[in-house]
């Protein structure tokens, strides 16, 4: 008696679950932000270019009034031009031509001393860089903490010193602060770091040439853009400092003119003197001058620096 086998039941698929979409389309799915989308992005951009030019607006068109017409139109009303150069006149001539004197001295303090601390900080960041000392990385980490310190909270140590060796009210109580420039050498290291290589400073060396001499002739042309830039922020740095030469000069000759500035306005408002208010108007028209003009003349050794490398 023959028993028939019957094949086994083929086994049920699974019922079909929901189709989730793979993760990277859902992200693709979401919308940008609104901030983040080309219309939020050109906004913001916008909203900073006006911040950044109705102040030197309201300076321009401020400079081009008369002293009646400062107090008595609208602040974004146009003047005139003879006004403009009557105004420049009376600058220059006031407290005989004291403005003049505050500039060469701003000249000095920013020029001169942000030229001598771009060279130190190059200096300083390539031998942090390239050289091997005892206790390289204990100093760098001074430099750094130097970074984080406010300019402002130095002001009093740097008075009473001042004070020890008799520098207040002098030029070099002001002048010498400036040389110094923490935040220089860490861009200068960067620098040397990213534009430097080892095997040109080892070919040098083996071709006879010095330490000092190697920087000057071959790393310093390579750390050029970098020095640019160092200068650029050193200089911006002292020609807007105040809090110093507030605390360290008493001779208004000696002044910067930004303090000089202060002294004017605060003698309108508290003297009563409506024509320094004009002063203090035009001659900080006059004091950004010499900033925008330094920019514009380095700004292409500043590009170069900053696209340095991205083609090989």
């Amino acid at each position: 008696m023959t028993t028939s086998v019957r094949p086994p039941a083929p086994a049920r698929a699974p019922a079909p679950g929901p189709v989730l979409p793979p993760r990277g389309r859902r992200r693709a799915a979401r919308r940008p932000s609104a901030l983040l989308s080309r219309t939020g992005v050109t906004a913001l951009l916008a909203l900073a270019t006006l911040y950044t030019l109705l102040p030197l607006t309201w300076l321009l068109l401020s400079s081009t009034k008369s002293r009646q017409d400062l107090f008595g139109t609208n602040g974004f009303a146009p003047g005139d031009e003879i006004h403009l150069t009557q105004n420049l006149q009376y600058l220059f001539s006031a407290q005989d031509g004291v403005y003049l004197r505050w500039v060469l001295n701003t000249v000095l303090y920013a020029g001169v001393g942000a030229l001598l601390a771009a060279v130190f900080s190059v200096a300083a960041g390539y031998a942090f860089d390239k050289l091997a000392f005892p206790g390289k990385e204990r100093l760098f980490s001074l430099v750094l903490l130097g970074v984080m310190v406010p300019a402002t909270a130095l002001a009093i140590p740097l008075y009473l010193l001042a004070a020890k060796v008799g520098l207040v009210n002098t030029f070099w109580g002001v002048f010498l602060p400036g040389l110094v420039f923490p935040f220089g050498v860490y861009l200068a290291r960067v620098f040397s770091a990213a534009y430097v290589p080892d095997e040109v400073l080892e070919a040098a060396r083996m071709d006879g040439a010095g330490e000092f001499r190697t920087f000057c002739r071959i790393a310093f042309p390579m750390i050029a853009p970098g020095f640019v830039t160092i200068f650029l922020f050193q200089f911006t740095q002292i020609w807007n400092s105040f809090f110093l030469p507030l605390v360290m000069l008493s001779d208004q000759d000696l002044y910067p003119v930004n303090l000089g500035l202060y002294v004017w306005y605060s003698s309108a408002l508290s003297q009563g003197h409506p024509e320094d208010y004009l002063l203090a108007v035009v001659g900080s028209l006059v004091s950004v001058a010499p900033l925008i003009a330094v920019f514009l003349m380095l700004q292409r050794f500043w590009k170069s620096g900053m696209t340095a490398g991205a083609v090989k």
